[in-house]
């Protein structure tokens, strides 16, 4: 009689437990659903923390609630102590932990819930710098997950070691003295990373522009918290501490432009000029080997200049990013061949010689 009746107080502690921690399990599922807004991703990210929730609650539950059912039931057993005991360490202690603990991996979860809607809204839409908005959410949600989870584990570490009754007093001494130490000794490492941190924020450059930061063009190729690395059209890799980045010049941010500035004979008529630099950029834009790179016709401003025998016409093409110079050598070739269909002539170099007559002179100073 006492084993049945043990074994239905066991039955209604176990299910009991389950009951109830299926019930936060599922606010928490719920919960992340809600941040992710129905996004298509895979069901582990959702399911996996419901699970783990649960066998948390459930065994904690579960620890409590046993042994005074099993008194109830009039079972007696000296195992592990005396049950009164383990029952109130397990709803006060033990439940204070296991409330600290689905908490702290709760709010990593929801974190990186909300970087993966974070890198869906940033990606959302069409355009040029789809794939540019795309890496920096990425860089972003990947960074501030890192952040969240070391925060989280080191609260949620040192609040269960003092659950345990163990002073953290020493640690947290320790902590602030080595803080300290590392704070006076790597001030230029911190205001990298700062400066790193805004540098990403800001989406001030990318890997894949071409910048010119300190007075050095190359193409980026690495973008890190710390350090920014180009790479300079001889190949010659220059690294950047963030914080000593003075100037930066992106030269390839949403879209660039080509400029280019042609000479021509002081004589030449220059409308007649500019129309041949817009036929011939007529003539590059409707080719489908560039046209997907054009994002504008050439824009003649005309006269820039006038010199000892030259007029200088400045224009420019838009284009998308890092295609500049491949649209501007087709353009330049273009152009020489319509100004040579057209008969225009560049200037020529003219060099004026004066001779003097050495007799003639002497015989005008003789009289």
């Amino acid at each position: 009689m006492v084993n049945s009746t043990a074994a239905v107080a066991l039955a209604l502690a176990f299910a009991s437990a389950f009951l109830i921690s299926d019930l936060v399990a599922r606010l928490a599922q719920s919960l992340l659903r809600a941040i992710l807004a129905d996004t298509p991703v895979d069901t582990r990210f959702i399911d996996r923390p419901r699970r783990i929730v649960q066998l948390i609650l459930f065994s904690i539950i579960a620890a409590a609630l046993v042994p005074p059912a099993l008194r109830a039931a009039g079972y007696r057993t000296t195992v592990g102590g005396s049950p009164e005991a383990l029952a109130r360490w397990a709803l006060d202690t033990g439940l204070r932990i296991a409330v600290i603990a689905v908490c702290a991996y709760l709010v990593v979860r929801i974190g990186s819930a909300a970087a993966r809607r974070f890198e869906r809204e940033m990606s959302a839409g069409t355009g040029l710098d789809v794939i540019e908005r795309t890496k920096r959410a990425q860089t972003l949600g990947r960074l501030l997950q890192k952040a969240l989870t070391i925060v989280s584990v080191a609260i949620a570490g040192l609040m269960i070691l003092r659950e345990l009754r163990i002073d953290i007093t020493p640690v947290l001494t320790g902590a602030g003295i080595l803080g300290l130490a590392v704070g006076f000794g790597a001030q230029t490492l911190v205001r990298d990373v700062i400066s790193g941190f805004f540098l990403i924020l800001e989406d001030q450059v990318r890997v894949g522009d071409v910048a010119v930061v300190n007075g050095q063009g190359g193409l980026v190729e690495e973008v890190n918290l710390r350090t920014m690395v180009l790479r300079d059209e001889q190949g010659t890799v220059h690294v950047f501490p963030n914080g000593e980045v003075k100037t930066l010049a992106n030269m390839s941010k949403d879209f660039s432009y080509f400029v280019m500035s042609v000479a021509v004979a002081f004589e030449e008529d220059p409308d007649r000029v500019m129309t041949a630099l817009a036929d011939a950029a007529a003539t590059l834009a409707g080719d489908e080997r560039f046209k997907p790179h054009i994002l504008a016709p050439l824009d003649v401003y005309g006269i820039e200049s006038l010199d000892s025998g030259q007029m200088v016409v400045k224009s420019r093409i838009k284009t998308v990013p890092m295609k500049q110079w491949f649209v501007g050598r087709e353009l330049r070739r273009r152009v020489a061949l319509t100004f040579k269909e057209r008969n225009i002539q560049m200037p020529q170099p003219t060099m004026h010689v004066f001779m003097e007559d050495t007799a003639l002179r002497r015989g005008t100073e003789a009289k």
